[in-house]
């Protein structure tokens, strides 16, 4: 499971779908839906805060802005509660690490991305406030570079 701390508008087609279906099951496991995944690292963030649902659906609701910008169409009917106003901090560390990892990623399914991945900077999903620090202590160590 990979939740970007990532903008959805540098995923490129491939990516943003799985990052739906992936929130969709990071969704359904705060809503506690299902029994895999329970203590996946990356839920940790969402947890934290005082309704993880409302954060997990305003994640959901950052990716389905960034479908419709493209004309895709992500069923919103799908969130199971209304996103709230409240951001998630996340480092600059994490967001450089996704962003490398995100253009391993690209290099090898979407050369042309790739190449424009290269030369941008990263921005953050709406939903986080960008911090100075390291990459996330729940991030995976062996994925950590």
């Amino acid at each position: 499971m990979r939740l970007w701390s990532l903008h959805p508008a540098h995923l490129d087609r491939a990516g943003l779908v799985a990052c739906w279906r992936e929130a969709l099951l990071a969704q359904a496991v705060l809503a506690e839906r299902t029994r895999g995944y329970r203590h996946h690292p990356q839920l940790t963030r969402f947890r934290a805060l005082p309704d993880p649902l409302a954060g997990i659906g305003g994640y959901l609701s950052g990716l389905a802005d960034e479908a419709d910008r493209r004309g895709y169409r992500f069923d919103r009917g799908r969130l199971i509660a209304a996103p709230d106003d409240r951001r998630i901090i996340v480092t600059d560390g994490q967001l450089r690490f996704e962003w490398e990892h995100l253009g391993d990623k690209l290099r090898a399914r979407s050369p042309r991305l790739a190449r424009e991945h290269a030369v941008a900077l990263p921005t953050a999903h709406p939903l986080f406030v960008v911090v100075e620090g390291p990459v996330e202590a729940w991030e995976r160590a062996s994925a950590a570079r």
